[in-house]
């Protein structure tokens, strides 16, 4: 492994231009291409490319084209969730989503952040944080997840919003930055 995929790993700051991480894209690419062109009633074909895109997918598993992601192996899918169209999920630090949930279209799952430096920044520099979902979750249309954030089980984030900092279990959150408004009774 290479000192920027290590460095990348280890949520250092890191250069992406690099040969091997530009392979992991463009394997990426390949992958991301196939399961987007595919019509929708081959479900063997897109669930054999999701296993061979990302890092584990459980079962039951269902993500409507079109489906982005940085690299891919740094995600986990938990079993019955679903993935509507048009999600990014900016894999450079691992993505964990639980069991049984929702996103919705549009949603953003963004582990990576640019350094505030611009000389570093127009550099490219760049590090990542990973993202965690829990079980039961629901994203609404829209929602942007912050790099390093943890969403608890059974928490409901409404559209639009962008979570910044972790979320509780069993919450409703909404807004810019996403607050808990209410607390979601079983």
């Amino acid at each position: 492994m290479g000192e920027n995929k290590r460095r990348m790993l280890a949520g250092e700051w890191y250069l992406p231009d690099d040969p091997e991480l530009a392979a992991d894209t463009e394997r990426r690419i390949a992958l991301c291409a196939a399961h987007n062109a595919l019509p929708p009633a081959p479900a063997e074909e897109r669930m054999r490319i999701l296993r061979e895109l990302l890092g584990a997918v459980g079962e039951g598993v269902r993500i409507r084209p079109p489906f982005h992601c940085d690299f891919g192996y740094h995600v986990s899918i938990g079993d019955r969730t679903f993935v509507n169209v048009n999600a990014v999920f900016l894999d450079c630090a691992p993505i964990t989503v639980g069991a049984d949930v929702q996103i919705g279209p549009n949603v953003q799952l963004l582990t990576s952040e640019h350094e505030l430096d611009a000389g570093r920044r127009r550099a490219g520099w760049e590090r990542a944080a990973p993202i965690t979902i829990g079980d039961d979750v629901w994203l609404g249309g829209g929602v942007i997840v912050c790099p390093g954030v943890t969403i608890g089980a059974d928490t409901v984030v409404g559209a639009g919003s962008v979570v910044t900092r972790d979320l509780p279990a069993g919450v409703l959150a909404v807004g810019g930055p996403a607050r808990v408004v209410r607390s979601l009774e079983p």
